[in-house]
């Protein structure tokens, strides 16, 4: 056996390795959902019965809900915020610029406890503000823990992940092409919409699943920021802890993973059937 060849093998070897550390756990996982019984330890037989009372159980299906919806309304609204205040950084002078970028990390950096923590502090202030206005002027504005703070919250930690997936395609913009668009007759709302936004679409869309992807994810600061009827599935996974996980966790685990890989399978096809075309259209502009 050559070195290449060595190499080669260790190289191999040591992917699989990686590849069984990342995805051995998720394979028990789907296997031990189909567990007859509740034992983590012993597979007793083949059943589906996890996957219908999964279905009949209203405690998961309601966090599930809540969980997508806080995960689609605050992405929609970050990416919608997110994208402006990176043109709006863009446009700014160079120390200022790089000073704004530095707070937008901050967020990031930032461990979710303290975030969690501050938030929550933040909304407590909110509500005591609230109920002394409706004591002295009579207004009543209700301001409780629950979606709302929920999806403010989901905003504010999203917001960053969007910034920083926009700016390079900004970066990368030519900038003549929105004056030239200016020059050709369309008035500037025109020119962001039909020349800015498409080419920086890229962006947009993985700042966009950067944030649903994040929002799913978050337990902590959801944790702090949840009232008792807006539980999301983190926080109700994490309250089965307590006393036992049900095998009906391992079935919805098994649903999601699987639609994702599936999603992701879609795009890798789609993207490369345009390569294909792009390559023939290439090679039938070459040859003519």
């Amino acid at each position: 056996m050559t070195g290449v060849t060595k190499m080669k093998w260790y190289a191999k070897t040591y992917i699989g390795f990686i590849m069984a550390f990342l995805y051995l756990p998720i394979l028990v996982l789907i296997v031990y959902s189909f567990n007859e019984s509740k034992s983590r330890s012993y597979f007793t037989g083949f059943t589906l019965n996890w996957y219908k009372q999964l279905f009949t159980n209203d405690l998961i299906i309601n966090s599930l809900m809540n969980t997508l919806v806080v995960a689609l309304i605050s992405s929609v609204v970050a990416t919608i915020i997110g994208t402006a205040a990176a043109i709006g950084i863009m446009n700014m002078n160079k120390w200022l610029r790089a000073a704004v970028m530095n707070f937008t990390y901050l967020p990031i950096i930032n461990p979710e406890i303290i975030t969690g923590v501050s938030m929550m502090l933040l909304f407590g202030a909110f509500q005591t503000l609230f109920a002394w206005l409706g004591e002295n002027t009579g207004v009543n504005i209700p301001f409780q823990f629950g979606y709302v703070t929920l999806v403010l919250a989901h905003i504010t930690f999203n917001i960053p992940y969007v910034i920083l997936n926009v700016m390079p395609k900004l970066r990368q913009m030519d900038k003549s092409i929105y004056e030239a668009a200016l020059d050709l007759g369309c008035n500037e709302w025109q020119a962001f919409t039909k020349v800015v936004v498409p080419d920086i679409m890229p962006g947009i869309t993985a700042g966009f699943l950067t944030s649903i992807t994040m929002s799913l994810d978050d337990f902590i600061i959801s944790y702090f920021v949840s009232g008792p009827t807006s539980q999301t599935l983190p926080i109700t996974i994490f309250s089965m802890t307590r006393r036992k996980v049900s095998p009906e966790i391992n079935a919805l685990s098994t649903i999601i993973f699987v639609v994702v890989l599936a999603v992701l399978i879609l795009v890798n096809i789609n993207d490369a059937r345009k390569e294909k075309l792009l390559r023939k259209k290439a090679g039938g502009g070459s040859r003519a």
